[in-house]
C-alpha cells in the first residue's frame, strides 16, 4: 500500500470520493427547503404575472396558489372537457380562452370557468358565454387555483376524435382560434366563481407539503455509499495485488523445494 503505484491510486479516489461527497452534499441541500412558504400562502390570492409566466412550468410550491387576471373571451374558443368529478359527481367542464389585457404581447390562458351533471347543460352554458364574449370590450375578472397541465390523451376508443377528458391547455390551444404570436400559460386556471350559469368547480386548498424532500435525502445518502467504496476499491485492489505476489512467492518455493528434493 505504501508503494507510489498504490499510494497514486490512493490520491486517485481520494478525488473520486471527494467529488462524490459534494454531490452528496449537494443533493442533501437540495432535501431541505429552508425557506418553505407559510402556511395559507396559497390561498391569498396573488397576481397572476407574479405567481407564473407564459409558456413556463409552474413550479411545484405555487401548484394550487389563488390568483387572479383580467381580460376577455375570445368567442368560438368555449370547449367541453369531460370525466370531470365534482364532489365525486362525475360531469363535465366548461372551458374557455381568456385573452389577457396587460401584456404587451397577445397572452392567454385556458380557464375551466365551471362544472355542470349533464353534456346538454355543458353546452346551453357555452351559448350563453358565447352570447356574452361577442363584444370584445367587455372585460372580465377571473380569480381561481393555479393548476398544472394535465397532459393531453387520446379520446377513449369509438368516441368522437375531439373528446378531451383532461384539461391541458397545450390539447386546447390546437383548437383555439386566433393564436398567432399568442404567448399561452402552461398551467390553466380553475375558476373559483362559475361562469354561464354553471356550477362551481370544487377545488380545495392543496396539502402543506413537508419541507423534507425524502428522495433527496436518499440520493444523499447514495453518494456517501459510493464515496466509501472508492476506498474500499483501492484497498480490494491492493490487496489483490498484494496476495498474487504472496501467491507467486509461495510458488516459487515450492517449485525450488521440489528441485532440491529432486537433486
Amino acid at each position: 500500500m505504501v508503494r507510489p503505484q498504490w499510494i497514486g491510486m490512493l490520491l486517485l479516489c481520494l478525488v473520486v470520493a471527494g467529488v462524490f461527497a459534494w454531490l452528496g452534499q449537494w443533493q442533501l441541500g437540495r432535501a431541505i427547503d429552508t425557506d418553505p412558504p407559510p402556511p395559507g400562502a396559497t390561498e391569498q390570492v396573488r397576481p397572476l404575472d407574479e405567481v407564473a409566466a407564459p409558456g413556463e412550468y409552474l413550479p411545484e410550491p405555487l401548484v394550487g396558489q389563488r390568483a387572479g387576471t383580467a381580460g376577455s373571451w375570445v368567442p368560438g374558443d368555449f370547449l367541453v372537457v369531460e370525466s370531470r368529478f365534482n364532489d365525486g359527481v362525475e360531469g363535465y367542464w366548461v372551458t374557455g380562452q381568456l385573452r389577457l389585457t396587460t401584456p404587451e404581447r397577445p397572452t392567454s390562458i385556458a380557464v375551466a370557468l365551471g362544472w355542470a351533471a349533464t353534456e346538454d347543460e355543458a353546452l346551453a352554458a357555452i351559448e350563453r358565454l358565447e352570447a356574452e364574449a361577442s363584444d370584445p370590450r367587455v372585460l372580465v375578472d377571473v380569480s381561481g387555483r393555479l393548476i398544472s397541465d394535465e397532459g393531453p390523451l387520446p379520446p377513449p376508443s369509438g368516441a368522437d376524435p375531439q373528446t378531451m377528458t383532461r384539461m391541458s391547455p397545450a390539447a386546447l390551444l390546437g383548437r383555439w382560434h386566433d393564436v398567432d404570436d399568442l404567448d399561452v400559460y402552461r398551467p390553466y386556471l380553475a375558476s373559483s366563481a362559475p361562469f354561464g350559469g354553471l356550477t362551481a368547480i370544487a377545488s380545495p386548498a392543496p396539502d402543506e407539503s413537508s419541507n423534507v424532500n425524502w428522495l433527496n435525502i436518499f440520493y444523499a445518502a447514495e453518494w456517501a455509499v459510493f464515496a466509501g467504496f472508492a476506498f474500499y476499491l483501492w484497498y480490494r485492489l491492493a490487496r489483490d495485488a498484494w496476495e498474487k505476489e504472496v501467491e507467486d512467492l509461495e510458488d516459487l518455493d515450492d517449485a525450488a523445494g521440489d528441485e532440491a528434493t529432486a537433486s
